[in-house]
């Protein structure tokens, strides 16, 4: 007598046709989160990009305004105090150069 498996073996292909589509759909819900995140993180990245560059203008913009004061107060300044403030930078920072240095060929301050 020949000994049957008390199973039928279509039963395992429709498990194995349910498990196969449970994991497609499985799949698919973790695909559709990682876009979802992703979305996510790229508009935050580019909303603080965004923030990054307003900061850089408004940066670039003062540096520019203090550059133009900077050069103003030196072509103003005398000599003497010229001299003084120099002598009260400390010794790691350059000296800046003086008024006449600033000036063009031309007579002109840079």
């Amino acid at each position: 007598m020949a000994c049957q498996p008390p199973y039928s073996p279509s039963l395992f292909r429709k498990r194995d046709n349910a498990s196969g589509a449970s994991v497609v759909a499985i799949d698919n819900k973790i695909e559709q989160a990682m876009d979802l995140v992703k979305n996510h993180l790229m508009y935050a990245v580019r909303e603080e990009v965004e923030i990054l560059k307003e900061q850089i203008r408004e940066l670039v913009e003062k540096n520019s305004q203090l550059e133009r004061e900077n050069t103003l107060l030196k072509t103003l300044a005398s000599p003497e105090q010229l001299e003084k403030f120099q002598s009260r930078l400390s010794p790691e920072e350059p000296a800046t150069e003086s008024p006449q240095a600033l000036e063009a060929p031309g007579g002109s301050a840079v």
